[in-house]
């Protein structure tokens, strides 16, 4: 599969990306679902996997929340929506890497939709971006432009807009094309036919949720409890007002945590590595030895990263590597490989005997696997 964007990539980030929609006809020539509705159902089936069921039903909205049993009868006017399918189903993971042209860090989930005739989730607005592929079937999709629209909450499980009604782009589409709609754009979407959609979301936190996040870890590791000193105070009369050199020192016990860079850059790193949803992890039983685990490599035996397992480092960071919220000390050139690379280099990782315990913890937890 190839991603056939405007321009090719550069170009397209260049006039599209976080600034406008952008429809892309035959975005993937001759594609093929990597599934179907029936895989798709039973991963709603399972406790583990994060799914909804949205009907519409008139004016009113139902939303229910899996795992399911059973599923609608009806043909028309539902749809079921399933996250972090790539987490689950293997096949789907080429959609992904599409999107190797991003920052690793940025992209988030692939998100999958099968809707009836009539099904989608109504009008709403997203705050980050997102590519949505059109697979089996055709889907009407309407994007307006950014406006202030009314929020809606027909369902206490669904966040909606108020209709809009001139659309930037209007369009049925049909297997293979793709939409991208950048961050508080409206749009709505609804299926014409039986159809599968894939959606690629992007991470993209906010200011109140790193720096709660950040207190979390602050609070964990129980860090920064200086507090407000003022050994030149001063007798004065207005007992009321909070000075402007107290107003300064009072920010500077703020400022010193933020220029703690050591700190900040570590918490980036673990925050950033965390997946966001439960990956399909399955540790080693019996457990590798460190031997057994570099007799695999020398072997040049192929090494896997588990799909959805976020792995990256630092510019200026070095000899460590993040992998879903956690730190580990690994020679630079391993902690490159193995963030960078799907299947990395096995003679490369075997080089460096200093990797071979840290990586044997990775592999035996089962965020990378040796192929069978």
């Amino acid at each position: 599969m190839k991603l056939a964007l405007p321009g090719g990539p550069q170009a397209f980030l260049s006039e599209y990306w976080q600034k406008k929609p952008c429809l892309i006809k035959g975005g993937i020539m001759q594609f093929k679902d990597p599934l179907d509705a029936n895989d798709l159902a039973g991963l709603a089936m399972e406790a583990e996997v994060e799914s909804r069921l949205v009907v519409r039903m008139g004016e009113n909205w139902d939303v229910q929340h899996g795992p399911f049993e059973s599923f609608p009868s009806s043909d028309k006017d539902w749809t079921l929506l399933v996250q972090a399918v790539d987490h689950w189903f293997e096949q789907s993971n080429e959609l992904m890497q599409l999107f190797d042209f991003m920052p690793g860090w940025r992209v988030d989930d692939l998100m999958v939709s099968f809707s009836v005739p009539g099904g989608g989730v109504g009008p709403h607005l997203d705050q980050y971006d997102v590519f949505i592929i059109q697979g089996e079937g055709k889907r009407r999709w309407r994007v307006g432009d950014k406006q202030p629209l009314k929020t809606l909450t027909p369902h206490p499980s669904l966040l909606q807009v108020e209709p809009f009604k001139e659309a930037l782009i209007d369009v049925e589409m049909e297997p293979g094309d793709i939409l991208y709609i950048p961050p508080g754009f409206p749009h709505e979407g609804y299926a014409v036919t039986a159809a599968l959609n894939y959606s690629v979301g992007f991470r993209a936190p906010s200011g109140r949720d790193l720096l709660t996040h950040f207190a979390d870890l602050a609070i964990d590791e129980e860090r920064y409890n200086h507090r407000y000193g003022d050994p030149d105070l001063r007798v004065r009369d207005k007992r009321g007002e909070v000075s402007l050199p107290e107003l300064n020192r009072l920010k500077r016990c703020l400022t010193e945590i933020f220029d703690d860079e050591a700190t900040l850059y570590r918490f980036f790193g673990l925050y950033l590595s965390e997946a966001k949803h439960e990956l399909d992890l399955a540790p080693c039983e019996p457990e590798y030895h460190e031997e057994e685990v570099a007799q695999l490599l020398e072997a040049g035996t192929v090494l896997h990263r588990l799909a959805g397992t976020r792995a990256l480092y630092l510019a200026g960071v070095a000899d460590c590597l993040f992998v879903d919220g956690e730190a580990h000390a690994l020679p630079q050139a391993v902690a490159e490989e193995l963030a960078n690379q799907g299947c990395p280099d096995t003679g490369l990782l075997a080089a460096h005997p200093a990797a071979l315990r840290p990586l044997t913890r990775l592999i035996n937890r089962g965020y990378w696997f040796f192929e069978e």
